[in-house]
């Protein structure tokens, strides 16, 4: 690495996606965008499944957790992307950099695990309707939900930690709009070697591990719905999946094209563009997929916006 010295950093900068001059609006547009979207469509439908009482089941209560993870997931990064695009240094401090490390790890692994959780509610629900609310109860899911964030800050501590142990030439540039593993990685003048041992053994056990929890669910439920005699409750039954299926595969097909590659074969410039797709893309399109084949959100919606309109409704007076 040319033009580099053995001294510690201060702070980084973030070069962002582009580095052309006039695509920096049209960047901070779509973004901004992408992020209002974001954040208006989780948070409605987190006060949409906590506003109808008949929403208050596992299923909804999991996917309510999913929106919060989402809208934490997107703000780590986001925010802080759109006022780089505008800094003359684009600067992050180095205890700022790692925080935004920890939270994004964190907030990935939650949305890793609550997909997980999610699956083994689709398998109870499909495979054995009778037991579900035996199975899924409200103290059990409390359980799962706590055991999602414990997990996900242990996994975030492991890894940011052993980022803090590196240590950083004068060359400070990071070619990407957040503090990501790889690319710091790819600037550390230190060996990575345990790094990446711990991003491809303890990675895989948590990503690899959530996936094929998934997959085993599914393949119950594909078995349970093949028994099902008639074409038309076969479909019923499987619609119920077709949203978190969705979700499922564009989650894990970027963030395993990311980081389950060798550190050497790692490319910054199609790493950032795929990384928008799992931070971004994916947080913003997750309320319309679960909306748009939910009849319960759908009613839901629709019951809200009629009480919302009625309340909006000017009341004529005979007063004057």
């Amino acid at each position: 690495m040319g033009n580099t010295s053995w001294t510690s950093v201060s702070h980084f900068v973030l070069l962002g996606i582009s580095t052309h001059r006039e695509e920096q609006i049209p960047l901070f547009l779509l973004f901004l965008l992408m992020y209002t979207i974001n954040i208006s469509g989780n948070f409605a439908l987190i006060i949409l499944i906590i506003s109808a009482p008949h929403l208050h089941i596992p299923m909804y209560i999991f996917l309510s957790h999913l929106a919060l993870a989402d809208i934490c997931f997107t703000s780590t990064t986001v925010p802080k992307m759109l006022q780089n695009i505008f800094s003359p240094t684009k600067a992050i401090s180095y205890m700022g950099c790692l925080a935004q490390t920890y939270f994004f790890i964190c907030f990935a692994a939650m949305e890793n695990f609550l997909l997980a959780v999610m699956a083994y509610d689709r398998y109870i629900a499909i495979c054995h309707p009778l037991r579900y609310p035996l199975i899924l109860t409200g103290r059990l899911c409390a359980q799962m939900v706590a055991v999602c964030h414990v997990l996900s800050h242990l996994h975030a501590l492991l890894h940011t930690f052993l980022m803090g142990q590196l240590a950083f030439c004068a060359d400070n540039r990071i070619p990407h709009f957040f503090c990501d593993l790889y690319p710091l990685m790819k600037i550390s003048c230190t060996s990575t070697y345990l790094n990446t041992l711990m991003i491809q053994t303890e990675g895989v056990i948590v990503i690899i591990g959530a996936l094929a929890f998934i997959i085993a669910s599914y393949a119950c439920v594909i078995s349970a719905v093949l028994q099902i005699p008639s074409a038309n409750g076969k479909w019923r039954s499987f619609s119920t999946c077709v949203s978190h299926l969705s979700v499922v595969a564009i989650f894990y097909g970027t963030l395993t094209w990311v980081y389950f590659r060798p550190l050497s074969s790692y490319s910054v410039t199609k790493g950032r563009i795929v990384t928008v797709m799992y931070t971004v893309v994916t947080p913003m399109l997750n309320p319309f997929i679960y909306s748009l084949r939910n009849g319960d959100i759908k009613g839901s919606f629709r019951k809200w916006m009629r009480l919302f309109s009625f309340d909006k409704t000017p009341k004529h007076s005979s007063e004057f």
